[in-house]
């Protein structure tokens, strides 16, 4: 059935699961080496002053993903960047059509990527889907915004890969 399939899924994903730096690179916007090139180490570490100057980071985000990926959490961050992406949206029938989009991906209950919400933000962000707005996700993203920041990010500050991404920046400095 669908869901042993998908346990069989996960369970292949995490025998072949690491935790380094090379899982960071594969998934960059660019082209790996010339990413690590053009990161400083000063950018890196600014990425533990806080959760939104790593968001604000298209690297931070790369690397944080890659991150989220090793604890089958990326889902969260998907769902962030596409209300950050879905409030820029200025046609109203497009607005409608994502909305709707976003719910069915990331919200609904069963959502192939369902994100940890509680039973009223579940259901206030339903409500709001009735009359679309850029702000229709604002309570829902909020939450995520808080447990990834509460929950991943200070994991992500001890993980391999942002240890690993620093000492490959500041390797290169010397």
């Amino acid at each position: 059935n669908e869901t042993s399939q998908r346990m069989r899924t996960r369970l292949g994903c995490l025998s072949q699961k690491s935790d380094s730096c090379s899982d960071f690179t594969a998934i960059l916007p660019d082209k790996p080496t010339r990413a690590l090139k053009r990161l400083s180490t000063e950018e890196a570490t600014r990425w533990a002053d806080s959760f939104d100057v790593l968001l604000t980071h298209k690297y931070g985000v790369a690397a944080f993903r890659a991150f989220l990926k090793t604890e089958f959490s990326e889902e969260n961050l998907e769902f962030w960047l596409a209300c950050e992406e879905f409030k820029k949206i200025r046609s109203t029938t497009k607005l409608a059509t994502k909305a709707h989009r976003i719910f069915e991906e990331f919200v609904d209950v069963q959502a192939p990527r369902e994100v940890n919400i509680d039973f009223q933000t579940r259901e206030a962000t339903r409500r709001n889907l009735e009359e679309p707005s850029p702000s229709c996700f604002d309570q829902a993203q909020g939450k995520i915004h808080s447990l990834m920041e509460k929950d991943s990010y200070p994991r992500f500050l001890r993980s391999k890969i942002y240890t690993d991404l620093l000492s490959q920046t500041q390797r290169r400095l010397s």
